[in-house]
């Protein structure tokens, strides 16, 4: 899905200026895998990320990214991460600050595919395998949050 329309109705009153906006980071677990696509717009291998919308709880959020992006249903099993981003500046000069929530997720069903021009390509990658993935740094350090056992600030069953 493109940009939300209610960042674009925003854009319209604060132009290029930064929006401080909340976004999710859903890491799909299937057994030994994680589910990782490929960004149409960067071309970055990542899991799936995606806007809260208003009023929107974040981890429905994390499960509709899922369905959106992935055409997968999930359970969001744990809040993992909660950390700001760095401002991203767009081509067009929009700014924005994200605070990322990372959520651990389990697959339920479904057989992943770029359903909605989000990702070029979406599949199951091998956890064993991570480090010869193209995976940003940031990315990686999401995924390990999610992977690693601790206190969850969430406990699920979406």
């Amino acid at each position: 899905m493109p940009t939300p329309d209610f960042i674009l109705e925003l854009r319209r009153f604060v132009g290029t200026r930064p929006l401080f906006l909340t976004g999710v980071t859903a890491v799909i677990v299937r057994d030994d895998d994680v589910l990782l696509g490929r960004r149409a717009d960067n071309g970055a291998l990542t899991p799936i990320t995606g806007i809260v919308d208003p009023g929107e709880e974040p981890a429905d959020a994390a499960a509709r990214e899922a369905e959106e992006e992935a055409a997968v249903r999930i359970r969001v099993d744990r809040l993992s991460w909660v950390h700001q981003i760095p401002r991203i500046v767009y081509a067009n000069g929009d700014q924005t600050d994200y605070l990322d929530l990372t959520f651990r997720c389990s697959w339920v069903d479904g057989e992943p595919f770029p359903a909605d021009g989000e990702m070029t390509e979406v599949g199951w990658y091998a956890l064993a395998d991570l480090d010869a993935y193209d995976i940003d740094a940031d990315m990686r350090a999401r995924i390990a949050a999610a992977l690693t056992d601790g206190p969850a600030a969430f406990e699920g069953g979406r």
